[in-house]
């Protein structure tokens, strides 16, 4: 079993891998600064499994790492700026630090005895460009064409730190694997996303009443948290990954955020409508990755349906978030 790092680790795709990768027999450790990620109940029991341990620290600190072990088998690193309305509000800020907290990751990794993987997580915000440029096709493969979106835009600059984080993998001289997020959901993913968001939104209308949703007729898949840290973990224990960039989501079903909110309405169980508001600024009107690379590489596919998926995220937000107000959520 190896030892595995995880910046990012108390966040949302951190913590679930990290309870995956601790069940699997390996110890986990997990730096992060908890400014988005919390100590909650899910963290808690996570450390008290004995595999798991939290080193609090920000890396953009000089040094941060400085103590932390050489013989690290994997390195993830999640650790971002991320969110759309912190990346509207700071973009500057996500511009600059992105590439800190990266760089910061692969100067530990660079000092790794024996490391077999360094995952870079960037993000499908990259093909937002190719979407406004050209005919981008859908599902949409690793190997299109990138475009890049208005610098002027503050949106812009998230997609931009990842791009630019890429290439910064490519050249490090590690064993790397880059994955790109496709809509992932599930427990404990915060209140700022669309699924968590409408769930919300529905268990606290009043029957016979409606619920505001944005952007209905832009189109997603949405793949389920545990499918996306399987996909995740097996892109870094299998050889064929290694130099790879490779889409993590699911080609299907593709639906629009109207559809979405009409499948959460029959879940939370109200009589309820849909008011339809403006679409978001900046939302990439389509989504939906090729995931033919990731399939034949590691053998594996997402099989949770968005219907089982949303049900056991409102089964987590419910008792969790909705009717317990003292756990700490991201918002």
């Amino acid at each position: 079993m190896s030892r595995i790092l995880i910046t990012g680790g108390a966040g949302f795709i951190g913590g679930h891998l990290a309870q995956s990768l601790s069940e699997q027999g390996h110890e986990v450790h997990l730096v992060d600064n908890l400014a988005r990620g919390r100590q909650d109940r899910f963290l808690t029991e996570l450390l008290a499994g004995g595999r798991v341990q939290l080193h609090e620290r920000s890396l953009t600190e000089p040094g941060a790492l400085a103590d932390l072990p050489d013989d690290y088998g994997q390195i993830y690193h999640f650790a971002a700026i991320l969110g759309v309305q912190n990346v509207l509000d700071r973009p500057y800020a996500t511009l600059r630090d992105n590439v800190a907290l990266l760089e910061s990751a692969i100067e530990l990794a660079r000092r790794q005895r024996n490391l077999e993987r360094f995952v870079f997580a960037s993000t499908s915000e990259v093909y937002a460009g190719s979407l406004q440029h050209m005919e981008l096709p859908f599902p949409t493969p690793e190997s299109v064409p990138i475009a890049l979106p208005g610098l002027d835009q503050p949106r812009t600059s998230y997609m931009l730190s990842k791009l630019y984080g890429e290439a910064m993998v490519q050249h490090a001289g590690l064993p790397f694997t880059i994955v790109r997020p496709h809509n992932f959901y599930g427990p404990r993913m915060g209140l700022a996303h669309v699924v968590p968001q409408l769930l919300e939104k529905a268990y606290r209308a009043e029957p016979d009443s409606e619920i505001e949703v944005f952007s209905v007729d832009h189109r997603r898949t949405f793949c389920f948290i545990d499918d996306a840290v399987a996909m995740i973990s097996a892109a870094a224990a299998k050889p064929e990954c290694a130099g790879r960039t490779l889409n993590i989501g699911t080609e299907e079903p593709e639906v629009t955020i109207g559809e979405l909110a009409e499948l959460i309405i029959r879940v939370v169980g109200k009589p309820l409508s849909i008011a339809a508001a403006p679409t978001t600024p900046g939302s990439p009107s389509r989504r939906c990755p090729d995931m033919s690379l990731t399939s034949e590489l590691t053998g594996l596919r997402a099989t949770t349906s968005v219907e089982d998926g949303v049900r056991q995220t409102y089964d987590w937000y419910r008792p969790t978030v909705f009717e317990d107000s003292g756990d700490d959520v991201a918002r």
